[in-house]
């Protein structure tokens, strides 16, 4: 418990710092709400659309539940075949890095013109921003064994699906969980930009409404709920890794 308040005071202090300057500043300069809305501002636009606001947070929460697995479970299963197959691996991951060098945004607009406006195209624009993080830190993991083990287990006579198994793939763990919780952050971004290209409920429908009338306010309520979704999504793959990855050394500090 006492490692735990040392690691979250700092941050927390930078924050409230942040917040206590921006405050001053708004109140001091006379900035316009509807150029800077001050944190109070932002507050009390949120309790006094909380309901409505409620409605549109849980629908991108559904949305980012559905495609989030799905990602990793993508980028998971293109990782295992690169490092198991070396010619995949060679054939296949400079066409991974170039699929990140295409804008999401102008993606989604093809998108609904192969699927349609239902949920596939959200699904799949999901997948595409999280299965990376993931692929590429569980190939970094399994390529980082520890080399003396390795060397006994082959002189021991283990076999390619026993090295991997009992040695690659355990101390692959911290690094897949490491591109698992940059999934988790980017998963509500992308179901936001999702949103962008049809529907008519979510935190990325709301901020198009609220972009359109110019309420600054609200469009800084959406980006506060945005942050607190990845921040708990990001906490929940974190107390996951605390559990399974027992025996990963502690840091002193």
């Amino acid at each position: 418990m006492r490692s735990t308040w040392k690691q979250l005071w700092p941050p927390l202090v930078a924050v409230i710092f942040l917040l206590t300057g921006w405050q001053l500043a708004v109140s001091l300069f006379h900035v316009e709400a509807w150029i800077l809305p001050s944190p109070t501002d932002i507050i009390r636009e949120f309790n006094a659309n909380a309901t409505g606001i409620w409605v549109h947070t849980l629908a991108t929460l559904r949305l980012t539940l559905i495609g989030f697995p799905i990602g990793t479970a993508v980028g998971l299963i293109i990782a295992l075949l690169l490092h198991l197959l070396p010619w995949t691996r060679r054939a296949f991951y400079p066409l991974l890095i170039l699929s990140q060098n295409v804008p999401s945004i102008a993606l989604a607009p093809l998108l609904v013109i192969w699927f349609g406006f239902g949920l596939l195209p959200k699904i799949i624009l999901i997948t595409l921003v999280c299965f990376f993080p993931v692929a590429v830190a569980t190939m970094s993991g399994l390529a980082q064994s520890d080399g003396i083990m390795l060397n006994y287990m082959k002189m021991a006579g283990a076999g390619k699906w026993q090295i991997f198994t009992k040695l690659e793939l355990p101390s692959s763990l911290p690094s897949l969980f490491s591109g698992v919780k940059i999934s988790a952050t980017y998963a509500v971004m992308g179901a936001v930009v999702a949103e962008w290209i049809g529907a008519d409920k979510g935190i990325g429908y709301y901020m198009l409404l609220q972009k359109s009338a110019y309420h600054t306010d609200r469009m800084f309520v959406a980006i506060v709920i945005i942050v607190l979704l990845s921040l708990v999504l990001f906490a929940i793959i974190a107390l996951l890794e605390k559990w399974l990855v027992r025996w990963k050394p502690r840091r002193n500090s």
